[in-house]
């Protein structure tokens, strides 16, 4: 059965187009009616009201965004359009002038940048089994809605939290974890002191749900070692963030 309190990546679709005079690249994030390596099937509709409520056009100052690897604190530009087409959901970016911005164009032009991953959340009552004998599982989940958050480049086709899984196979585990800890208590004192814009608060609050389910997939990738992580002070993994809890606590 699927998280459905996690933050979430899915591998997507290389670049369609580049312009480099206008510093914009057009590629698909996602492909409509394909069974992926998650046996989800995204069928068209799944992004129209996060593009509504968060989209490029939106009033919103917690747009969708445009980062490289899923990692918030990494930024390269923004969505100049957002829209789902026969295909799947088409965007459009333009890369920032900041050095995160500028390496990712010179990455696109020089085509180390080949593809992109969206990073998302399930909704529960969207997504349902279809029963299908002719697949290998017996069917596939059917994904009519999902909460888009944002689109990454990233350098390969990246599944589920990639390069946590690599580094958990190696003997750096236990610094992983205890990373990954600290980064999650960092977030938290940041949200709980509230400071700074709403965008700012929104964009930790997405932090901390990819890092948290980084942790997850840490503990669950090997269970039977995880008892041995010594993290110093016990590491209390959000299961769910409520960002209204937050605010309230601001007031």
């Amino acid at each position: 059965m699927k998280d459905f309190n996690l933050y979430k990546t899915k591998a997507a679709s290389d670049i369609k187009d580049m312009d480099s005079d206008k510093r914009q690249v057009a590629v698909y994030l996602s492909t409509f009616d394909t069974i992926d390596a998650d046996n989800d099937m995204i069928k068209k509709g799944a992004f129209a009201k996060s593009i509504q409520e968060r989209g490029a056009q939106s009033t919103s100052n917690r747009k969708i965004a445009f980062l490289r690897h899923h990692d918030w604190d990494w930024q390269i530009g923004k969505w100049l359009s957002l829209e789902e087409d026969d295909k799947g959901l088409f965007a459009v970016g333009e890369l920032g002038r900041s050095t995160k911005g500028n390496d990712a164009y010179l990455d696109y032009e020089d085509g180390i940048i080949r593809e992109h991953s969206i990073g998302f959340q399930y909704m529960s009552d969207k997504i349902r089994w279809i029963d299908d004998s002719t697949k290998e599982e017996g069917g596939y989940w059917m994904v009519s809605e999902v909460k888009l958050y944002e689109g990454s480049a990233v350098t390969f086709g990246a599944n589920e939290h990639t390069n946590v899984v690599d580094v958990m196979k190696g003997e750096n585990r236990v610094e992983v974890a205890d990373k990954i800890a600290k980064e999650i208590e960092g977030v938290i004192k940041g949200l709980t002191n509230g400071k700074g814009t709403d965008e700012r608060l929104f964009e930790l609050e997405m932090k901390l749900k990819f890092l948290n389910a980084k942790l997850l997939t840490l503990a669950k990738t090997e269970p039977q070692n995880v008892k041995h992580l010594d993290l110093g002070e016990p590491v209390k993994v959000i299961e769910a963030f409520d960002w209204n809890t937050v605010i309230n606590k601001l007031k």
